[in-house]
């Protein structure tokens, strides 16, 4: 299996100890000696192609990815783009490349999509966010690549645009907010252009889980640590910092990209150091680490699917807050990561057939169903007075095995009742698998009625998630603990 863009820069992150990024550019402005007379310099193709590869050279173990821009190879016509493959295939397989493309035509983005990861074999693009999410989403279909969506560039050209309507609501920030939900935060970063340390730590409080990758902060040099702590994640890392393009013509380049690496971790452990000592209260489950659904945490959350207020259940009891997961059907990435999570269930349990529980689980069963080539049935609600009066809909035979699939376990009735309906038909019930466990002993329940309960996050898991990631405060992670 091929290692993922995330993964693959986290290991060159903790291998080279480095957060930069090199831009490998046939730019002959940055060449040596290009601007020292004031005279033009007419480099052949071949200069720049062995120039930019002693770049990698020289940079490879002081760096945790490159950034080709894809404009400068294309300026140069069909020996532009063999020139880009050339410099592609000198960097080692181990270390990610972001290719810079800015790509924003819906028409074409699927067959671009096509040739930058699996032609060239990229790890990740830039995309321009303005065609929504139709655009990102031929990227996103790779599971081991990513993208980086522009929110925001330093040009001051721009500003009515993308500080519009105010600089306390920009639209920046919509672009990060609506973003979020395209892909995960393994599959989806944003680019950061900006000189001033504010805006990017903006953009870091509306996606605090996401890689930034960062733009045009050399504009004021001296500001190196203001930028890190407001770009920096509360690990200290999360920010791809790219080295000064002149920096690439001097002699001296390792010597500075070794100071710069040691001035750079040094205020990564500052931050680290103060992460792991300030006190916050946190349960005893929640020091074991972050919890490895928590990406889907976080968007269920952002979408509305956990509201805090009155609201009575359908058993008839108030709760303190109320989770609405039929939105999810309405954002097919969401969609699509609650259906990997329910298989990494199913792939180790035994059943003939998938039982979808009516109504709010039929979308998540049928897409179940598609996903894991198992035919799906579903025990109705209730049986007609005409037609085949039938209590189970779908062709299936006695002695079968069907495994109940639900979104929620409350008291666990409805489950109950459902699987009653199927084994009344004939069918053979062992498992039960929902998306969230309510918890209050329900799964318990179940045992002692012949069932084992699996669930892919439950009620607690998802308040110690939130709190931690300050998306709610004390008494909203208290109100949701007491009632599990």
């Amino acid at each position: 299996m091929e290692t993922s863009f995330f993964e693959k820069l986290n290991s060159t992150i903790a291998r080279n100890q480095s957060l930069l990024i090199v831009g490998l550019d046939p730019n002959p402005e940055m060449m040596p000696g290009g601007d020292e007379s004031g005279e033009s310099v007419d480099y052949q193709l071949a200069d720049l192609c062995d120039w930019l590869i002693s770049i990698v050279e020289k940079t490879v173990d002081r760096v945790c990815a490159y950034k080709p821009t894809l404009g400068f190879y294309q300026a140069l016509g069909v020996s532009g783009l063999e020139l880009l493959r050339t410099v592609l295939h000198a960097i080692p397989d181990e270390i990610p490349i972001v290719l810079d493309a800015k790509h924003g035509d819906l028409n074409t983005a699927t067959a671009f999509a096509r040739t930058v990861f699996e032609e060239w074999h990229v790890d990740a693009v830039t995309l321009n966010p303005y065609a929504g999410q139709d655009e990102a989403a031929p990227f996103l279909l790779y599971p081991d690549k990513a993208a980086f969506v522009l929110c925001r560039t330093s040009n001051p050209a721009a500003s009515p645009l993308q500080d519009y309507p105010s600089p306390n609501a920009p639209f920046y920030l919509q672009v990060v907010k609506e973003a979020r939900l395209w892909g995960t935060a393994e599959q989806l970063g944003f680019e950061v252009g900006t000189a001033q340390p504010a805006i990017l730590a903006k953009v870091r409080a509306a996606a605090p889980e996401r890689i930034l990758l960062a733009r045009s902060l050399w504009a004021e040099s001296e500001q190196l640590d203001r930028f890190l702590q407001a770009g920096l994640d509360r690990n200290g890392t999360g920010l791809l910092i790219p080295v000064p393009q002149d920096w690439l013509k001097r002699d001296d380049l390792v010597e500075k990209l070794d100071e710069l690496n040691e001035e750079i971790d040094r205020t990564r452990s500052e931050i680290a150091r103060d992460a792991s000592t300030c006190e916050l209260w946190m349960p005893d489950k929640g020091e074991l680490g972050e919890h490895p659904h928590r990406d889907l945490i976080w968007q269920l959350y952002d979408l509305d699917c956990i509201l805090f207020g009155e609201y009575v259940q359908a058993s008839g009891a108030t709760f303190p807050y109320y989770i609405d997961l039929r939105k999810i059907i309405s954002n097919p990435q969401l969609f699509h990561q609650v259906l990997h999570a329910y298989a990494e269930i199913l792939k180790d349990l035994t059943f003939d057939r998938i039982a979808g529980i009516p109504y709010g689980s039929l979308p998540t069963a049928t897409g179940l169903s598609l996903r894991l080539h198992h035919p799906m049935i579903f025990p109705r609600k209730e049986v007609k007075a005409h037609g085949t009066r039938r209590a189970i809909e779908g062709h299936f035979h006695p002695g079968e095995t069907a495994v109940v699939v639900d979104d929620i376990l409350i008291t666990g009735n409805s489950v109950m009742e459902g699987a009653a309906k199927l084994e009344s038909a004939g069918l053979i019930v062992n498992d039960i698998v929902v998306l969230i466990d309510h918890e209050s002993g329900v799964k318990d329940r179940l045992k002692e009625s012949g069932y084992r309960a699996f669930s892919v996050l439950t009620l607690t898991e998802i308040a110690e998630t939130l709190y931690r990631s300050n998306r709610i405060d004390r008494m909203q992670f208290e109100a949701i603990v007491r009632e599990s």
